[in-house]
C-alpha cells in the first residue's frame, strides 16, 4: 500500500531528505511546503503529514497539524522543540524528537 505524504518543513535540506526517504520507500509525496498557507494548499491529497514546529510563518506547526486532523489527514509532529505542542494536538499521531533518522521514518510510516 502506497500513501500521499506531505512534508511541512521550513529548512529545505531536512524536507528534502525526507521526500527521498518516502519516495524510495514507494510512496508519493504531494509537496512540501515551509508555512502554514502552503502546507493547507497541498493538504487535498495528502493521507499523511510529517509537520514540523516552527515554519517560515512562525510557530504555526500546531494550527496545520489541527487542521489537517480535520481534514482526516493522519499528523505526525516532528520538531527539536517538543515542548512546543504542550498537551499535545487531539488526533495527531504524536511528536517525534528531531534530529530523526531514517530508519525512524520508515517505521513511522
Amino acid at each position: 500500500m502506497s500513501f500521499n505524504v506531505l512534508i511541512v518543513e521550513d529548512q529545505p535540506l531536512i524536507a528534502l531528505n525526507r521526500q527521498d526517504t518516502v519516495e524510495e520507500l514507494g510512496h508519493n509525496t504531494v509537496g512540501i511546503a515551509s508555512n502554514m498557507y502552503q502546507a493547507l494548499l497541498l493538504s487535498g491529497d495528502a493521507d499523511i503529514a510529517f509537520v514540523d514546529v516552527n515554519l517560515e510563518d512562525g510557530p504555526t506547526g500546531p494550527i496545520v497539524g489541527r487542521a489537517l486532523v480535520d481534514a482526516d489527514v493522519s499528523v505526525l509532529f516532528m520538531t527539536s522543540d517538543p515542548g512546543a505542542i504542550r498537551g499535545g494536538v487531539r488526533g495527531a499521531l504524536g511528536v517525534i524528537h528531531k534530529p530523526i533518522l531514517d530508519l525512524k521514518l520508515v517505521e513511522m510510516i
